[in-house]
């Protein structure tokens, strides 16, 4: 149990900046107490990287997700609005999209069959983003892919939160919930009668302390809701719960912990990620748009997008596989998971030049994936283009290359100064020589490597001799 002192050592919930989250400090982290969380955590840091999909009515427009439909943040959310200056017009043009949603070239095999094959080990899937659209076929609100309203409520796929989950657990996948505690759509948080003649920002349109009934309701209406996902929608690894103003600290108290702790009865070994909000239910810390420095001695993931940002865009450019090799390997040699986000186009695909930088990524981790999955920190984690990972029995050495037009070295020192009994090199099966230097080793690379364009990485494994 956490007791009220300790509730006030954590830290106020940090601001959103242009719709990216800060991440809560190490200091404001409980490790938990229940053996089911703690042992759950550890599979946690073992997976690495995780698939996250932002789906929603934002898609349609291939704009910002949710976040134009804030006033307070229309100077940054509503560049892609230019058909209209008239807030009040666009919302209801947003709010009716439900009525247009229709992405009948879904197929929730591919996505799962393209997850396993491109090295995800995790789906972190947006169950309701902030505009309260819901993917899964709730009881508590019509607004919802299967609701009649909506066009894709016929499909045999129409509950896309069912259909993916079970898609990616029949490929062995875990299981990621993402829900906003904020919903825009709910009368009982942006209420028109209270919020008529006001800016609309990213709270309640009303002092839940002056309202509590309606706020009573918009707390159950929450609590139903992840309930029913946990109830209805199978095995459940990470409830990933975003919108972090909402929150006791901001009076905006929809008792989380209370929520999850009914959660837990039903699966015991529930994540609950109450983000930016530290304490007993943020069991880990996700760094929004960027990498920490350092490890952070803390599980943690970054979340982080192929594309421009966090939801389909027309004409986007994503990252090639170069850069997403770079990208994780900096994050697992700190500690960290990986959440990269992918969105589907309007008709439910996965857009074409997404998959081929995602084949890219997956065509490295089946050679090299020993260096990443199940592994943790090793000393000294990264310098410049040269990573450490480890597991008990070996450390593994990555040498990255960021441009192809890098030339491979002939002779790599590695500072790691434990003992070691054999060098191999990941994907190959030529000798590798080694020299012992001091503050570590010199590795000898095999001449295959030295010809043409560099690699995107090659890797070392050290066996420790004590194994």
């Amino acid at each position: 149990m956490v007791c009220d002192e300790d509730l006030k050592k954590v830290s106020k919930p940090d601001m959103v900046e242009q719709g990216v989250h800060h991440y809560s400090e190490e200091k404001s982290y409980f490790w938990p107490d229940n053996p089911s969380v703690r042992k759950q955590l550890e599979w946690f840091q073992d997976q690495k990287l995780a698939l996250m999909i932002h789906w929603g009515l934002y898609c349609q427009l291939g704009m910002v997700a949710s976040w134009a439909l804030s006033d307070e943040d229309a100077e940054w959310s509503r560049h892609q609005v230019n058909w209209t200056d008239d807030g009040d017009t666009f919302k209801r043009q947003y709010f009716s999209l439900n009525r247009s949603f229709n992405p009948v070239r879904f197929q929730p095999e591919e996505w799962a069959q393209m997850a396993a094959d491109c090295g995800f080990r995790y789906l972190i899937l947006t169950t309701k983003h902030h505009d309260g659209f819901c993917l899964w076929d709730t009881a508590y609100t019509d607004y919802k892919v299967t609701s009649v309203e909506c066009p894709f409520h016929s499909h045999k796929h129409a509950d896309i939160v069912k259909a993916m989950f079970e898609a990616f657990r029949e490929k062995g996948l875990g299981i990621g919930a993402y829900f906003s505690k904020a919903d825009w759509h709910c009368r009982d948080y942006w209420n028109p009668e209270l919020g008529k003649g006001r800016p609309s920002h990213r709270g309640p349109s009303y002092d839940p302390a002056k309202y509590p009934d309606m706020w009573k309701r918009f707390t159950d209406y929450t609590k139903n809701q992840v309930l029913e996902l946990c109830r209805n929608y199978g095995k459940i690894d990470i409830l990933w719960f975003d919108a972090g103003w909402v929150c006791a600290q901001s009076g905006q108290d929809i008792d989380l912990g209370g929520i999850v702790e009914e959660v837990r009865k039903l699966q015991p070994w529930v994540l609950s990620v109450d983000r930016t909000i530290g304490g007993p239910y943020e069991n880990y810390v996700t760094p929004e748009m960027c990498v920490p420095e350092q490890p952070l001695g803390i599980p943690w993931e970054s979340c982080l997008t192929l594309g421009t940002d966090f939801t389909y865009e027309y004409g986007d450019h994503y990252k090639s596989p170069r850069e997403l090799v770079n990208l994780l390997v900096n994050i697992v040699a700190k500690g960290g998971n990986l959440a990269l986000n992918v969105s589907p186009q309007p008709d439910g695909r996965i857009p074409v030049d997404a998959m081929d930088s995602l084949r890219g990524l997956g065509h490295w981790l089946k050679t090299h994936g020993e260096a990443i999955y199940g592994t943790r920190v090793c000393k000294p984690y990264q310098l410049s283009n040269l990573a450490f990972t480890q597991t008990k029995d070996a450390v593994y050495a990555i040498r990255l290359y960021p441009a192809a037009q890098e030339s491979v070295e002939s002779r790599i020192f590695l500072p790691y100064s434990g003992k070691i009994s054999n060098v191999s090199m990941l994907g190959s099966d030529e000798k590798v020589t080694f020299e012992n230097s001091e503050g570590g080793i010199t590795v000898k690379v095999p001449d295959g490597y030295r010809q043409g364009s560099a690699p995107i990485a090659i890797v070392f494994k050290l066996q420790k001799a004590d194994c």
